[in-house]
């Protein structure tokens, strides 16, 4: 969708907002009188941080724009303290149609030099944003080159992950029992039992490998790098691997099992 330009002439409505931070001992009495004495006909006011997005009466003015309205605000700190999101205002009043206009900075979106000064924040606003995801990109390459791998670590260790899956997988316990040992989810408990079946089917390993073998740890954390390939077993054959039912090559998933059995 094409984005529009601001509106050149106030054609529609001038609406006012103002706002103060919340816990300061000051009103909106000083910015409404500005804006009424600008021609406001309707003026939004709020009480809130500057640096919050989520503000009730700054959405609902945006949502109400029409094009040739203009927005009139005492100061352009007023809007926001973010560079970030008065540039997003900025897009949304754009979009609507609508122009902008800041009485003490002299900012007006209505004529040529303010549409032009807008356009230049904005270009230095890109820039920025440019030069931000290039050294986030850069750092995280880095890490990944020393072996650091973002995310949240793990609370559970392979020996209560394999504890886990054995209570589970024996009978012993229920996954919900489990989850309130743990203090987790259902979800992980299943995601655990899970890996641990994939390590039966990748690493050869049975549930009860760690007793006999000394291997199920092991076998674990094998399961867990093997779970994007897992994944891609759910996705194609629409089931868990190791579920009874025909595959799509026409055998059965659990068939290598059986067949040693015998």
């Amino acid at each position: 969708m094409r984005k529009r330009s601001f509106v050149k002439a106030g054609t529609g409505m001038l609406l006012g907002y103002a706002r103060v931070s919340k816990g300061d001992e000051q009103s909106n009495a000083v910015q409404a009188k500005a804006l009424r004495a600008a021609g406001c006909r309707r003026i939004f006011e709020e009480t809130a941080s500057g640096g919050r997005w989520d503000r009730p009466e700054l959405h609902r003015m945006l949502d109400q724009l029409r094009e040739g309205d203009v927005v009139v605000v005492w100061k352009l700190d007023r809007l926001s303290r973010s560079l970030k999101d008065v540039l997003h205002i900025m897009e949304r009043i754009g979009e609507a149609g609508a122009g902008f206009r800041s009485l003490t900075e002299a900012i007006d979106t209505t004529t040529p030099a303010g549409r032009m000064m807008m356009q230049m924040v904005g270009s230095f606003a890109e820039f920025e944003r440019a030069m931000i995801r290039e050294r986030t990109s850069a750092g995280l390459a880095a890490a990944r080159a020393q072996g650091r791998v973002g995310g949240r670590r793990k609370t559970l260790d392979a020996a209560k992950r394999h504890e886990i899956a054995e209570s589970v997988l024996s009978g012993r316990k229920s996954g919900a029992e489990m989850a309130r040992l743990y203090s987790i989810s259902q979800p992980t408990v299943s995601r655990i039992v899970a890996q641990h079946r994939v390590a039966g089917l990748w690493g050869g390993s049975a549930p009860g490998a760690g007793r006999r073998g000394g291997s199920g740890d092991a076998s674990l954390e094998e399961a867990a790098r093997e779970e994007d390939r897992y994944q891609g077993l759910v996705e194609t054959q629409g089931r868990h691997p190791g579920a009874a039912g025909p595959a799509r090559d026409g055998a059965l998933p659990g068939g290598a099992r059986r067949s040693r059995r015998r």
